[in-house]
């Protein structure tokens, strides 16, 4: 039986004061009581510091345009209106690489030896995976807008850890009830062989056989391999209806084989680690009519004309609020806790986010902690809300279709669910 599981819902110049440029476990504590300033911890000097690790080389280098534009409209933004604490603050942008590289831990480094109290960042959940203890063991806060791994809902992080991206407990449940609302009975999965795949895979999974579906047959592979052949050919083997791709930016490479093997008259569906624009990678009309899934909420026009005026060659917004977001929710947890200690940051990042009075900008939240009052700040991604895990409480996924020049089109559906 097919069954609907959620409801359709219609859901980077910086200021001139802070230039600082440079070239997506064990049960967490809860963020609100636990986070602890650590042996390397910044100290609370007056002046918020924000880095970042987010991806200008590697798999998923087409996101970091987008997300870094994202944090600097909100630098922006944020100095233009009193800064923190009386102060500018400052932001300095580092390159996060992959998996297949350690830039992410120089960029950690440096960020630290520097005094960063906040860091925003990576966008791979692998990835910071693998600088997470080197972070918050420095007691420095960190915030991903891309991380969906739900690995690291439970990751012993010293409460110092949050996202504004939902974990893939959410997407997964859209994903999997998107193919089987498609009519696909049967499906084949290439899934990328890291946290985010794998786990993005089971939560699909699941859902398509809770919907009534069936995973016919599901191959993990290796991103780094030459050629991706072998693994096409066990999906055509099973001959499933709908092809979920769920992988980062050796999805072109995979493509070209599953045409080879004639699979082009399957529905293939794709994710946020894929989901770009391929109008010069593929021929006219190679992804007509294909699908796929990118959590976070419609971005508003505004926003992009603000996000346009740092970087005029955007041309996808993957990530973009949700790290607007994270740097404005930093700055006003700075703001409310009266500190740049990246402690008592931690502490007040969940309060500012849900029970209070209601805002969604930068000033009028400030004005709000200003006046003493509890303020509950609604982001351009969506409501945010975290929990004690650091992660939103919901979220919304929107689902994208592409056109015959391999974009995607203007008409997206949303659902917002609970996490």
């Amino acid at each position: 039986m097919i069954r609907p599981n959620l409801a359709w819902r219609s859901v980077a110049v910086l200021s001139a004061a802070v230039l600082a440029l440079s070239a997506c476990g064990d049960d967490a504590d809860s963020p609100s009581t636990s986070a602890t300033t650590g042996g390397g911890a910044a100290p609370g000097d007056g002046v918020l510091k924000i880095g970042t690790i987010l991806p200008q080389t590697g798999s998923l280098a087409f996101l970091g345009p987008p997300e870094f534009a994202g944090v600097d409209v909100a630098i922006k933004e944020i100095n233009a209106n009193g800064g923190v604490l009386g102060k500018p603050v400052t932001i300095q942008h580092m390159d996060s690489g992959d998996t297949s590289t350690d830039i992410a831990t120089q960029s950690v480094n440096k960020l630290l030896t520097d005094k960063t109290d906040v860091i925003i960042g990576a966008a791979s959940s692998s990835v910071s995976l693998s600088v997470i203890d080197k972070i918050t063991g420095a007691g420095v806060v960190q915030i991903s807008p891309a991380n969906t791994s739900t690995a690291l809902t439970t990751y012993n992080d010293k409460g110092l850890y949050f996202r504004t991206a939902p974990p893939d407990t959410l997407q997964g449940r859209v994903l999997g009830d998107l193919i089987v609302q498609d009519g696909n009975a049967t499906t084949g999965m290439l899934v990328l062989n890291d946290s985010y795949g794998t786990g993005l895979a089971e939560n699909a999974k699941a859902e398509i056989e809770s919907g009534g579906g069936k995973v016919a047959v599901s191959v993990t592979y290796d991103p780094k391999a030459a050629d991706f052949s072998a693994d096409v050919a066990k999906i055509k083997a099973a001959n499933p209806d709908a092809i979920a791709i769920i992988g980062f930016d050796e999805t072109k490479k995979i493509v070209p084989k599953l045409i080879e093997a004639g699979l082009k008259t399957k529905k293939w569906y794709f994710v946020d680690g894929n989901i770009a624009d391929y109008s010069k990678d593929f021929a006219p009309g190679t992804l007509k009519g294909f699908k796929g899934t990118q959590p976070g909420a419609a971005t508003k026009d505004d926003f992009k004309k603000r996000a346009l005026e740092i970087n005029k060659d955007l041309k996808d917004w993957n990530y973009a609020v949700e790290s607007y977001d994270a740097t404005i929710l930093a700055a006003l947890a700075a703001l409310e806790a009266g500190s740049d200690n990246p402690a008592e940051i931690a502490k007040h990042l969940i309060t500012v986010s849900k029970g209070g009075e209601k805002c969604t900008d930068f000033k009028s939240c400030a004005d709000l902690i200003k006046a003493k009052k509890d303020i509950d700040f609604d982001g351009l991604s969506g409501p945010i809300s975290f929990n004690d895990a650091g992660d939103p409480a919901e979220a919304t996924i929107g689902v994208y279709t592409y056109d015959e020049n391999n974009k995607l089109t203007s008409d997206v559906k949303y659902q917002t669910g609970k996490i």
